[in-house]
């Protein structure tokens, strides 16, 4: 199984972003899918997937806040907000 990508992808952050890295442990399948999608879609890497995926699921429990509906909507839609 090949290992993920560890580097920071530019496009997703901006210089005021802070990054915080942690590590987390993926079920063998969840892992296989996230690097099939990412070897179908260039654009995306685990990253964003993982960024998106959170956020989504903050905003779907009722959590809200305009940084992360802005990060939620970057990482989906492709785009970088500067204020």
């Amino acid at each position: 199984m090949q290992e993920l990508n560890y580097n920071e992808n530019p496009i997703v952050f901006n210089q005021r972003d802070e990054v915080i890295s942690f590590k987390c442990e993926l079920q063998e399948n969840l892992q296989k899918a996230m690097k099939i999608f990412v070897e179908e879609h260039p654009n995306w890497d685990q990253y964003r997937i993982l960024q998106a995926a959170i956020a989504g699921f903050l905003m779907q429990k009722g959590f809200q806040n305009r940084d992360l509906t802005r990060l939620y909507v970057g990482n989906m839609f492709s785009m970088n907000f500067k204020d």
